[in-house]
């Protein structure tokens, strides 16, 4: 049955008529509301679950082997491992934890004792000390120098991708290890910490080399300390590698591995899946390419710079820089050689392993849950919600 022109045009009037009834603050209400309810899913926002939830936090989930000692004598006693944890209401998004710790985290005032540590292949790394005397006072008697004879523990911190001793987690992670009596040592990568590169050898990913000198250093120069290593995201990939590959070889007493990629590949294709994490990834570009120009000399003389300046991905710079460099074949090549989750059945220390499911970097995707509930050295603490490295709580936003 067809209508007339006259009466289509009669019903368009007469929607339009009904439309313009409808008081202009409905409509700014309903934008209001679909603009809420985009932003909370694309920012991954759980204020409302946490509300029904009672805001009392979900339990830190703990993945180990049965017959674990390690689980038995320390993580059993670890109450933080067996409590609940509550994300800062106002920061209820791993994306607004995330931009929290990097830009508005507040890290601590404290000044690092500098060390130059010059590898075998004339690399430089810049050692930043901090003593427990540097921020308590309760330890305000002991002497900032370290002797041969000091039995005080020694955590050497592994920063992530294009981080270094002021990165504000870092300085957080640092403060509160000095403060519980600890010595702690930053081991910036080749190229960070405000130090030029010295060789023609880059750290990547998957460059254990360095840890395992730094390693052997600090047992030489301090043999009666035992020796500890915290790595976090990429530094953590870093570790546990190293971990596997040296097996019962390695002088460390125990180590940590916060938010770890695990599985470089997986991590490549998680971090352009969708577009909020193509801006994690854009970032990281961009870090790479800052750092990139920093040492132009080097890069430009080995590497294709004209590559380097038109990546517009972390696989762009790996394929024009990282891989050529290291002398892999292809990015999966790189990819696949340097991920730590094919290591953790080797590792023969105590390692405590924490990840964040919500993570919008290092996806959980990577995590090797039956390889670490198989390794009795290793224990893995997983929170529904954190961020990337970041786990704030309570209404001041804290660190946890």
């Amino acid at each position: 049955m067809e209508f007339p022109c006259s009466d289509c045009c009669s019903i368009s009037e007469l929607v339009l008529k009904a439309a313009s009834l409808i008081p202009i603050s409905h409509y700014l209400l309903g934008i209001w509301i679909i603009s809420f309810i985009c932003c909370y899913n694309f920012l991954e926002i759980h204020i409302i679950s946490d509300f029904f939830n009672g805001f009392r936090g979900n339990p830190v989930s703990l993945t180990f082997n049965s017959s674990s000692q390690i689980y038995q004598n320390v993580v059993s006693k670890c109450s933080i491992l067996h409590g609940r944890y509550l994300v800062t209401p106002w920061l209820a998004s791993p994306h607004l934890q995330t931009s929290f710790l990097n830009f508005l985290g507040r890290p601590p005032k404290f000044t690092y004792k500098r060390q130059l540590f010059l590898t075998p292949d004339s690399g430089t790394i810049a050692f930043d000390w901090l003593m427990p005397s540097e921020v308590t006072r309760s330890f305000s008697h002991r002497s900032n120098a370290i002797s041969k004879e000091d039995t005080t523990p020694i955590v050497v911190v592994i920063p992530g991708l294009m981080s270094d001793s002021d990165s504000p987690y870092i300085k957080h992670l640092a403060f509160d290890i000095a403060r519980s009596g600890w010595n702690v040592v930053v081991s910036n990568h080749r190229g960070l910490g405000g130090v030029s590169l010295t060789s023609d050898w880059f750290y990547n990913a998957g460059w254990t080399e360095d840890v395992r000198v730094v390693v052997d250093y600090l047992h030489r120069e301090y043999p009666k300390a035992p020796l500890f290593a915290v790595g976090t995201s990429i530094g953590a990939n870093v570790l546990v590698k190293y971990l596997g590959e040296e097996g019962d070889n390695t002088h460390l007493a125990g180590a940590a591995a916060i938010c770890s990629p695990w599985d470089l590949l997986v991590c490549d294709r998680f971090i352009n899946r969708r577009l909020v994490q193509r801006f994690y990834g854009r970032a990281i570009t961009i870090g790479l390419q800052i750092y990139a120009r920093t040492h132009k000399s080097i890069y430009s003389r080995l590497v294709d710079w004209e590559g380097i300046q038109k990546s517009r991905s972390v696989r762009d710079f790996d394929k024009n820089a990282t891989c050529i460099l290291g002398k892999y074949e292809t990015a999966d090549t790189y990819y696949r050689n340097c991920s730590s989750a094919g290591y953790v059945k080797n590792v023969a220390v105590p390692l405590l392993c924490i990840s964040a499911l919500d993570d919008p970097v290092c996806t959980r995707e990577a995590i090797p849950w039956d390889e670490c509930r198989a390794n009795k050295n290793i224990v893995l603490a997983t929170t529904p919600h954190g961020g990337h490295l970041a786990f704030f709580e309570g209404i001041t936003a804290h660190c946890l």
